[in-house]
């Protein structure tokens, strides 16, 4: 699919939270995004919490690593940002006791040093950046 514009993303990830909703997914549901720099990743988390209606605006995670936004019907959405921690150490626990709770939508960002915490079944969104500003975004 290809992405011409910050808004097309928001969109994107709006259609992305309405998909999970419709499904009545039980989770937690792991999203991992993959795409350098200016992708377009945070873009996509803020029109997915959009999407699910938070109640605060998301904001880049690169320097807490974490952040998370209250949703309704008890969810939460769990923002990661694995940049700069090339050993997650104590994020572990907070991920895997995030893992374990049914009501939360994880999102990832730069997961490689967490891989082996992932469960299988994650979904994953690889979004390219191209020479003409646009991107294209594949789901796994």
């Amino acid at each position: 699919m290809k992405i011409h514009s910050e808004q097309e993303m928001l969109d994107f990830g709006k259609k992305v939270a309405e998909q999970i909703t419709k499904a009545n997914v039980t989770g937690p549901v792991v999203i991992e995004l993959i795409g350098d720099v200016g992708a377009g990743k945070t873009t996509f988390t803020r029109g997915l919490a959009e999407g699910f209606k938070a109640k605060t605006p998301v904001t880049s995670p690169s320097f807490t690593i974490s952040k998370s936004y209250a949703l309704p019907d008890d969810k939460t959405l769990i923002h990661y940002d694995f940049y700069r921690l090339s050993d997650p150490g104590l994020m572990v626990e907070d991920l895997e006791e995030n893992l374990s709770n049914k009501n939360n939508i994880i999102v990832i960002e730069w997961g490689n040093s967490i891989a082996n915490l992932l469960p299988k079944n994650h979904t994953i969104i690889k979004i390219n950046y191209n020479d003409d500003n646009t991107r294209e975004v594949t789901i796994q």
